[in-house]
């Protein structure tokens, strides 16, 4: 059997890529630093791969940034808005334009916005959201992809196997930017493209070619079915002696498996980690010579393979084609999981036993090849791994699970509905028309950054640490009253990432010291690994929201992240139903909750930017996860008197399909994310007529560029348009902490600025 991988973790093992793009943007460094760190991290995962005995080693899974952005600039589909940046700077190339399209360009006499970015289907990665007009030209215009697989033929000796996200998935991804047409329409524009980049890649000694086309999981209309069938077959055609491989994952094929097996393709990979169920169906119904690469090794995961469960699908799938059209390979790239678990040396030995990373399971992914071929010695140690776990008295805590037990749907209402709770609010605070605040966090310069590594180290005490951020907390609340913010946040200096704060407070977590993950660009995390039953034991964030609240007179918001984002933004234990996680995450979050309003404070953010991205990929799943989400969200929120303010904030989220659900959640604020999509995120609430106060955010902070204050003015009337003024907030798209200081000060005083003159404009008018 082949061993095959789907993608593997491009950051670097120790964050070299992200390293060597920050310091390339800011000027530091040129192209040449950035492309050699760039090579030696392909060179290096190809080397790690190939000492692993994987047979289909993929390449052109490497990005600078984005792997949707990386397809977007090979077909020449980028915005006419961008063409300037080539022109108006002679050191422009094409690396500075890639970059230009991902984080916007504010020089050379040029302020381009960002491309729109949002998640990749129900992961914590995002990506850039490709954007199509009606007469949509494509052409190869980006040679990084043959590039990289002579790199990489070079490299390992054989040809890689190339990595491109499928044709009709790259048009299902993105977004019509005219009225009168549908992107699925341009299929028959795109796969001559996509012919020319495969013979290209075949004339340069390519042996395997792997087409990401994970919507064929998802739900299809008849138009998308049949540009599957009319896409395959042109490329076929064309394409002879060329192995072309169709990946699927994240899901079941479901009612697409004909579809999918009817593809005139050497080979089709499936996820049967997330979806076990589907092989029956799928030997059942499979063709003769098509390979089946089977997805049994978790990419989503961090936990250690139970070999008899991917063991006993292998079998069944050899002794329906034989072991030469069987293929082994984890569920999808393993861009989702850290580097390698071999780096770890601070985690519980016994939990670390039922762990493994990247290169662990590359390795697993050999190892039950080796058994399937007698090694029963690997067997063994794996069964024991796999039994510790299962009985393991570091899980299980009876008392948590008694008190999720005792859930009643009494404990996720609040005293009285938002329609009375907003007039109490107002009374109590008094603020203006169109009231300014930010998401919660403020840049983390190097030196907030250098005080929590020397705490860390020792070379501070608890109590040199603990005056320096109280310095840098004073400091911020002072700045925001003189700019004139009206619900200000002290900042999270003393925070790492929001949702590892919360995590190493919390038991039933445990870290990692190099566990980091991809979420966007350099943007990287370490999400905590959830490994037993979770609960609070102490308070998380009373300690500095009170102290900064004791220190200014207006009101001072308390930051938490909610239990669905906790969740998903973490490694999950799968021996019990996530709801059953998220129920007892939620608990510890309503005790937090308490004791803030307890200790004065009386405006709350319980954040949820990813309960938007765990919803199902399929819409039959939808209603059971929205249910307990929403419920787990208020079970957080609902223990507090109708005087205490409630905010959440989303990010990247299109609202529309679960808006009432969004209602549901009984938010007296929302905060979300509209400067990118210029407000167009609002028409779903609009529509809807959503009840509670909005914050449609005016500030791309993931974007260096400063908007100015008639950017922002503009934005404020757009929403106006569709909500009542009375109900708005002005705030940005998300937290600050990546920002750096001097552009986020400007930013916020046109913001302030932009607040005061729609207070002119709409004061004059009902409310």
């Amino acid at each position: 059997m082949l061993k095959n991988n789907l993608g593997y973790p491009r950051v670097g093992a120790h964050r070299e890529l992200k390293k060597a793009s920050e310091q390339y943007w800011a000027g530091k460094t040129g192209k040449q630093e950035l492309f050699a760190a760039a090579r030696d991290i392909r060179r290096q995962n190809w080397q790690v791969q190939q000492e692993a005995g994987i047979d289909l080693i993929p390449c052109n899974d490497f990005s600078y940034y984005d792997q949707v952005l990386d397809t977007s600039l090979m077909l020449g589909v980028i915005p006419q808005r961008y063409t300037p940046v080539l022109s108006k700077n002679p050191d422009n190339n094409e690396i500075d334009l890639y970059f230009a399209m991902a984080r916007g360009y504010q020089k050379d006499g040029l302020d381009i916005t960002a491309m729109e970015m949002t998640k990749w289907f129900d992961t914590n990665y995002h990506y850039i959201v490709p954007e199509f007009t009606a007469n949509q030209q494509f052409k190869i215009f980006s040679e990084k992809v043959f590039e990289e697989f002579t790199l990489g033929l070079n490299t390992l000796g054989k040809a890689p196997k190339t990595v491109l996200i499928g044709p009709v998935t790259y048009l299902l991804l993105g977004k019509e930017k005219e009225q009168g047409f549908e992107k699925i329409d341009l299929i028959k524009n795109l796969v001559p493209v996509y012919i020319d980049i495969l013979k290209k890649l075949k004339s340069y000694g390519a042996e395997w070619v792997q087409l990401d086309e994970p919507f064929l999981a998802l739900d299809l209309n008849q138009k998308a079915k049949d540009a599957y069938t009319y896409a395959y077959k042109e490329i076929r055609k064309a394409c002879a002696g060329l192995n072309l491989m169709v990946a699927t994952y994240f899901e079941s094929l479901h009612e697409n498996t004909p579809l999918a097996l009817s593809l005139p393709v050497n080979a089709l990979h499936i996820d049967l980690v997330r979806a076990p169920q589907q092989l029956d169906k799928v030997l059942s119904l499979v063709p003769d010579n098509l390979i089946l690469s089977l997805g049994v090794v978790d990419g989503r995961n961090i936990w250690k393979n139970d070999y008899i469960r991917s063991l006993s699908l292998i079998k069944n799938a050899v002794a329906a084609v034989g072991t030469d059209r069987v293929m082994i390979a984890p569920s999808c790239s393993l861009l989702h999981t850290p580097f390698d678990l071999d780096l770890e040396t601070a985690i519980n030995p016994e939990i670390k036993n039922w762990m493994a990373f990247a290169k662990q399971k590359l390795n697993e992914v050999n190892e039950l090849s080796l058994i399937i071929d007698g090694n029963n010695d690997l067997l063994q140690a794996n069964l024991k791994a796999i039994s510790s776990r299962n009985v393991s008295k570091l899980i299980h805590r009876q008392e948590v699970k008694q008190r999720v037990a005792a859930i009643t749907n009494a404990d996720a209402d609040r005293v009285s509905p938002f329609a009375e709770r907003q007039k109490i609010q107002q009374q109590a605070f008094k603020l203006p028309l169109f009231p300014t605040t930010t998401i919660g966090s403020f840049p983390q310069t190097d030196d907030i950054r250098q005080l929590r590594a020397k705490l860390k180290k020792g070379e501070l005490t608890q109590e040199q640490y603990d005056t320096e951020i109280a310095h840098a907390t004073i400091d911020a609340i002072r700045w925001q009253e003189e700019v004139g913010l009206d619900v200000l946040v002290h900042g999270e200096f003393e925070r790492n990432d929001m949702v590892e704060y919360f995590g190493e407070l919390l038991d039933g977590f445990l870290f990692t010291k190099n566990g980091w993950v991809q979420s966007y660009g350099s943007r990287c995390v370490k999400p905590p690994v959830i490994y037993g039953d979770v609960s609070r034991p102490a308070d998380m964030t009373v300690k500095w929201t009170s102290f900064a609240q004791a220190n200014t007179d207006k009101l001072m918001k308390g930051m938490l992240t909610g239990p669905v984002t906790i969740l998903q933004w973490s490694f999950v234990r799968d021996d019990q139903p996530r709801s059953v996680t998220t129920n007892q995450i939620a608990l510890a979050i309503r005790d937090e909750v308490v004791a803030l309003e307890q200790a004065g404070i009386k405006v709350i953010q319980i954040d949820e930017p990813a309960i938007r991205e765990g919803l199902p990929l399929r819409k039959a799943d939808w209603a059971t996860y929205l249910d307990w989400a929403v419920k787990a969200f208020r079970i957080s929120a609902a223990g507090v008197q109708d005087e205490t303010q409630i905010h959440t904030h989303m990010c990247y989220s299109e609202f529309n399909d679960i808006i009432k659900h969004i209602a549901d959640m009984d938010a007296d604020v929302i905060t979300i994310e509209t400067s990118r999509s210029q407000m167009e995120l609002l028409e779903a609430f609009a529509d809807f007529k959503y009840p509670a106060e909005i914050g449609p955010g005016v500030y791309d902070i993931h974007s260096p560029r400063v908007p100015t204050t008639e950017e922002m003015v503009s934005l404020l009337e757009k929403a106006a348009d569709l909500l009542p003024a009375g109900n708005i907030w002005v705030n940005p798209d998300c937290g600050l902490k990546t920002r750096k200081w001097p552009e986020t000060k400007i930013a916020l005083q046109n913001m302030v600025a932009a607040a005061k003159v729609a207070r002119e404009i709409f004061s004059k008018e009902p409310v």
